[in-house]
């Protein structure tokens, strides 16, 4: 059932919108949600596809099989020969026929940090849907830093793309923000009727993406998503460097890596 996509039409016209969960296999509240809404969701006006964006997986419950499938809608000649090759290359080149009929994306996911706030991440042109999806807090500038996901894709071709983050992947209430995401952002599309709540959000602007440059990286503790680190703080040892904060910071997704060019932490800062 993960390789089917669902589309569901309403009686008006309106606009088109997709809803992806499993993008990353083993978040699993986005594919939750995404199978609860699968037969029960009725739509007022305009269009709506459903989807599952990695269904191999899915299945394994694993973040990807061979690539990470949300660094892969970027311009092909920005990806390597491996990457091309990979199972979620095919998988990128399918999910782009929908979301190119589409004007607005949610794609859901979930952190593997035990403490992690839920957040949405999107750009200033998702404002007006953002404010009434269930979250206190957005995070700009992922386009720029971190390239590659369906929300950058759908922003490069003038749609809007919005990713959520619904919280620990292993929390319960994971799967409830997720299915509450989905119901507000078809709300605030005009899909179906429903009560818009507007929320008052805090924003955050992420400015860095730190890559290790050796084959371990180890980080000097263990850090909660949105901890704030301050000046020349040390985030880590990468080989015999130490890496330090150039200044006060917000620290987000910190993990260990064990190879160059991989992923190991992202810093923002608070928008005034």
């Amino acid at each position: 059932m993960y390789e089917n996509i669902k589309i569901l039409k309403g009686k008006r016209k309106g606009p088109t919108s997709i809803i992806i969960g499993g993008i990353h296999g083993n978040e699993t509240c986005g594919v939750n949600a995404v199978k609860k809404i699968f037969s029960t969701l009725k739509i007022d006006a305009g269009k709506v596809i459903i989807a599952f964006g990695n269904p191999k997986a899915i299945i394994k419950k694993l973040r990807f099989v061979e690539s990470n499938l949300n660094r892969l809608f970027r311009p092909s000649k920005q990806l390597s020969k491996k990457e091309k090759s990979s199972y979620e290359y095919s998988r990128m080149l399918f999910l782009k026929k929908y979301l190119k009929q589409s004007d607005f994306l949610l794609d859901i996911h979930a952190s593997f940090t035990p403490k992690s706030r839920r957040f949405i991440i999107c750009e200033n042109n998702a404002n007006k849907i953002i404010k009434y999806l269930p979250f206190n807090l957005v995070v700009n500038g992922f386009d720029a830093v971190q390239p590659g996901g369906t929300d950058y894709h759908m922003n490069k071709i003038g749609k809007i793309g919005i990713c959520v983050e619904c919280g620990y992947k292993d929390d319960p209430k994971s799967n409830f923000i997720a299915e509450k995401a989905i119901k507000n952002f078809l709300i605030a599309t005009k899909n179906i009727v429903g009560n818009k709540i507007q929320k008052l959000q805090k924003k955050i602007k992420i400015y860095k993406l730190y890559k290790s440059k050796s084959n371990i990286f180890s980080l000097s503790k263990k850090f909660n998503d949105f901890e704030i680190i301050k000046k020349g703080q040390k985030i880590g040892i990468d080989g015999n460097r130490e890496i330090r904060a150039g200044k006060k910071s917000i620290i987000l997704f910190a993990q260990n890596t064990q190879k160059i060019g991989e992923e190991a932490f992202l810093l923002g800062e608070k928008i005034k």
